[in-house]
């Protein structure tokens, strides 16, 4: 549920939650295992041997956890985004901070080459969050193109496949279809995002087991870079019209909180906001001990 509530939010990656609570790596394994071998167990009808070979007694939970999610908090998140942006925000941006934090102690060993990898995933992902959304077309072969690539940052810690799909001038659309039910649109996204996720998750499984302190150098890198998209206090520099004919940010800036006041005459809110981050925080510290208690026992 919390990496299905991760990924409707552009700026918070599913992956992020995924690493910190421990199941990253069991996740990419059993979306592997999603081949040709196990299809033809299934297709044979031998169910439970099927059932075995995937791993369904994990993705299964895990599935209808996230699809839980993204059905019942995506108002809810839109809302808050729309009337109570600082504090989300600083929510958010406590919980990266953390979560890079946490990332980072799983490299072994450091050197130069891990730095600059980490350096280059501070780069993409910075350049993607400062990424201007484009106007895309809503045929239905660029819905199932939109799943292909989104899904592929949601399993990235740091990289938001929610962010992807406002780039691509989809997100709305996407929320919006989810919200009213509409299955075609929705059912045409989720084959694309099937297609990306079993194709991509064996290129991240591959690099974490050959190349571990690279990979994870490189994740940590996306999610710090990330961080430039959560930040509490932005002004709008454009804007546009949205599906529900309202008028939304499509440019924004950051600034510190003295420059928000003067530019909005909206009061930044700086102490709630340290109180959302310090919350952020501590429920990821949570989780992981969680996690690790749970790994150990």
């Amino acid at each position: 549920m919390a990496m299905g509530g991760a990924d409707v939010v552009p700026g918070v990656s599913g992956g992020t939650i995924a690493f910190i609570t421990g199941i990253y790596t069991e996740l990419l394994d059993s979306i592997k295992s999603i081949n040709g071998e196990s299809l033809g167990l299934l297709f044979k009808f031998k169910l439970a041997d099927f059932w075995k070979s995937v791993n369904g007694k994990f993705l299964l939970p895990l599935f209808l956890g996230v699809l839980t999610s993204l059905l019942s908090l995506a108002k809810i998140l839109k809302y808050l985004l729309e009337n109570e942006a600082i504090s989300i925000w600083s929510f958010f941006f406590g919980l990266i901070v953390v979560s890079s934090l946490l990332v980072l102690r799983e490299i072994k060993k450091w050197n130069v080459s891990v730095i600059a990898s980490m350096l280059v995933g501070v780069a993409i992902a910075y350049w993607i969050t400062i990424t201007s959304p484009a106007e895309t077309t809503e045929a239905y072969w660029f819905i199932f193109l939109s799943g292909c690539i989104a899904i592929c940052a949601m399993i990235l810690p740091g990289i938001s496949g929610a962010f992807i799909l406002l780039i691509l001038g989809k997100y709305e659309f996407i929320i919006q279809a989810v919200t009213e039910r509409d299955l075609l649109v929705i059912g045409v996204f989720a084959l694309g995002c099937i297609v990306g996720l079993l194709s991509f998750a064996r290129a991240v499984s591959w690099l974490l087991k050959n190349y571990h302190d690279l990979a994870v150098a490189l994740l940590s890198g996306f999610m710090i870079g990330s961080l430039n998209k959560v930040w509490p206090w932005k002004i709008a520099l454009a804007f546009r019209i949205n599906s529900e004919g309202h008028q939304v940010a499509t440019i924004t800036k950051n600034v510190l909180p003295g420059e928000f006041l003067r530019s909005t005459g909206e009061y930044p809110m700086v102490l709630q906001a340290i109180l959302f981050m310090a919350l952020g925080i501590l429920i990821v510290v949570v989780i992981e001990k969680i996690a690790h208690r749970k790994i150990v026992n």
